[in-house]
């Protein structure tokens, strides 16, 4: 009977790698002959040792990864005919492999889609964000503050629009907001103010009724920003907003229809709540 192999045996690459080593060492050890200069034996021996545990952990790593990648790429299976798919089916065989690796790959997906979904910012941030930290704001109060939107109107009754509140309110705590408007009579502005005091407009501290200015003329509004300087104004105006482009840093144009960007610095939107409402908008 064939005597069987001894498992301490040495495999073909073992030997080879031996061998290697075994043919480095020799080549040190003739070129330290060569040198000009004297060489102590004991210490080429220690190097030469040490270069060859270093290479034999090389290769050694190199042979104990070639078969893990092996293993981990998947092995393709011929496409099983309709009738063995479904005895097999009938007969409770484990499902295939890209089975798991589509459901792996859904769950990766949805793990990426989760990670990159838009981060939700509070309104402190978003008006931040939007006014590039400007300090001081001018902004009209028709058609943006007040639901009214003519002077006449004013005339009858002023209504603070309970959806811009929040923002404005918002606004008002890191920034210096002067509100304006173009009235026909003095009842008309104690509307305006009565309207915002009620609204709550002057309880936070951040706005005073000293800041809500009234003008007869559009010139006249014109002209107070010019005075203020301020780092954004905000109007419904068109007209108003061309004539200022070239003097504030930021404007904002509020108007319901889609409207051509007057200037570079000038932004639109159909009102200011829908401006500050995410930085898509």
């Amino acid at each position: 009977m064939a005597e069987s192999a001894s498992p301490s045996s040495n495999s073909p690459r073992e030997d080879e790698l031996a061998d290697l080593i075994q043919r480095f060492v020799d080549s040190l050890a003739e070129y330290s002959d060569r040198l000009p200069f004297a060489l102590d034996r004991q210490k080429l021996r220690s190097f030469t040792t040490l270069a060859a545990l270093a290479i034999t952990l090389v290769f050694a790593w190199k042979l104990l990864r070639a078969p893990a990648d092996q293993q981990r790429r998947p092995r393709r299976r011929p496409t099983p005919s309709i009738s063995s798919s479904t005895s097999r089916t009938r007969s409770g065989t484990r499902p295939s492999s890209d089975v798991f690796l589509s459901s792996g790959d859904s769950r990766a997906q949805d793990a990426v889609d989760q990670f990159f979904q838009p981060v939700k910012l509070t309104l402190e941030q978003l008006v931040r964000h939007k006014l590039c930290e400007g300090r001081k704001v001018t902004c009209q109060l028709l058609g943006v503050i007040l639901q009214e939107t003519t002077p006449e109107e004013l005339q009858k009754h002023a209504t603070v629009r309970s959806s811009v509140l929040e923002v404005l309110l918002e606004i008002t705590k890191f920034c210096d907001v002067y509100l304006m408007e173009r009235i026909l009579d003095d009842e008309s502005e104690e509307k305006v103010l009565s309207a915002l005091s009620d609204a709550g407009v002057f309880t936070t501290g951040g706005l005073v009724k000293d800041k809500v200015l009234f003008c007869s003329t559009e010139n006249g509004r014109i002209s107070f920003v010019r005075q203020l300087e301020p780092d954004w104004h905000i109007d419904t105006n068109p007209e108003i907003i061309h004539q200022l482009a070239r003097f504030i840093k930021y404007q904002l144009h509020i108007s319901p229809n889609r409207v051509e960007r007057a200037a570079s610095n000038v932004f639109s939107s159909a009102s200011l709540e829908q401006f500050f409402g995410g930085l898509g908008s």
